[in-house]
C-alpha cells in the first residue's frame, strides 16, 4: 500500500513512517522543508513538498496514495483553537478525495478531551467545549459522506527518546522555578503510551480499517501526575512539591490545564479489535532511560 503521512518527520510520525516501511509499504511524507524532504529521503520514504495548511498539497497527495495516516498538529498552544480549526480543514480536504473510495484514512485525535469522572473508553465521545473536537467532528462528516475514516487518539504522553511533547514542558518548568510541583493531592492520571508502540496502532488502524472505528492508544490507563512530578524531581536531583489549586496557575502558566487533566482511558476494545499489544517501557521508566533530563 502507498501512504501518505501528514507530520511525516515528527516525533509521532516518523515512528509511523519507519513502521509503515518495515511492514512493506511505500510512504509518501509530507514535507514543509528541505531538512525534512532530507531526512525522508534519508529514511526510503518518498517525499511529497506541503503542509498542513496547503489544502491543495493535502488533496494532491491523498489523490495519489492508497491511504493516509494523518499525525501532523500544529502545536502552537497560544492558538490551540485555530489549530484545531485548520485540522478541521485538513480532515475534510482529505477526507472528501476518498469518499466512496474504499481507501482508509486514519486521522489523529486526543484522549485528553474527554471526560474525566470515570474510566474512558473508545465509545466516548470528545468533550462538548473542546476545540480539539474540531477533528472529530470532521471525521463524522466525511465518514457520513462515504469516506472510509477511522480516529487514533494519542494520550497525553507519548514518551521515548525525542520527546518535546507535555513531559519536557513539565520538565522545563522545574528547572525554572527550581523544583517539580503537582497540584493538591496529585492523583489526577495521565494515560501514556510508548511512541513506537503508538506508531504500531496506527498502521494496524490503517491495514485493518473499519469505518467510523475510534482507537485509543493507551498502555498505562492513567499515571498519577504525583508520580511524575517525583520522577523529575529524581531525574534532576530537586525538591517535588504540592501546590493549592489556586497557586498552581503561577507555576504552570498556560500549562495549568494540562497539568489539571485527570482522564483514566481504557484501550480495551483497541486491544481486541486490532489484537494491538503495547510492548514498550511504561512511561516512569522511559523517563529514567530514554533522555528526558539530558541537557542538549
Amino acid at each position: 500500500m502507498r501512504v501518505l503521512v501528514t507530520g511525516a518527520t515528527g516525533f509521532v510520525g516518523s515512528a509511523v513512517v519507519e513502521d509503515l516501511l518495515k511492514a512493506g509499504h511505500r510512504v509518501l511524507g509530507l514535507a514543509r522543508s528541505d531538512a525534512s524532504a532530507a531526512r525522508l529521503a534519508e529514511s526510503g520514504a518518498d517525499v511529497h513538498r506541503g503542509d498542513i495548511e496547503d489544502l491543495d498539497s493535502l488533496r494532491l497527495g491523498a489523490e495519489s496514495c492508497d491511504g493516509v495516516i494523518h499525525t501532523a498538529f500544529n502545536h502552537d498552544f497560544s492558538k490551540f483553537a485555530e489549530n484545531c480549526e485548520n485540522d478541521r480543514k485538513a480532515v475534510e480536504v482529505m477526507g472528501e478525495v476518498l469518499i466512496k473510495t474504499g481507501r482508509p484514512l486514519v486521522v489523529t485525535s486526543g484522549i485528553g478531551l474527554l471526560a474525566a469522572d470515570r474510566l474512558v473508553t473508545e465509545s466516548d465521545q470528545a468533550g462538548e467545549h473542546s476545540p480539539r473536537k474540531a477533528t472529530e467532528e470532521a471525521t463524522g462528516a466525511v465518514m457520513a459522506r462515504g469516506a472510509n475514516v477511522s480516529v487514533v487518539r494519542l494520550p497525553p504522553s507519548v514518551h521515548g527518546k525525542g520527546d518535546h511533547g507535555f513531559v519536557p514542558i513539565l520538565i522545563n518548568l522545574a528547572r525554572e522555578n527550581g523544583y517539580a510541583a503537582y497540584i493538591d493531592d496529585g492523583e489526577n492520571c495521565w494515560p501514556a503510551v510508548s511512541r513506537l508502540d503508538a506508531a504500531t496502532l496506527f498502521r494496524l488502524a490503517l491495514e485493518r480499517a473499519q469505518p467510523g472505528a475510534v482507537y485509543h492508544a493507551v498502555a498505562e490507563q492513567g499515571v498519577p501526575f504525583k508520580e511524575i512530578a517525583e520522577a523529575i524531581g529524581a531525574g534532576l536531583g530537586l525538591p517535588v512539591k504540592r501546590l493549592p489549586r489556586g497557586e498552581a496557575a503561577g507555576y504552570f502558566d498556560w500549562f495549568t490545564h494540562f497539568a489539571a487533566i485527570d482522564c483514566r482511558a481504557s484501550s480495551t476494545q483497541t486491544r481486541e479489535q486490532l489484537a494491538w499489544q503495547p510492548r514498550g517501557p511504561d512511561l516512569i521508566a522511559d523517563m529514567a532511560g530514554a533522555g528526558y533530563f539530558e541537557v542538549n
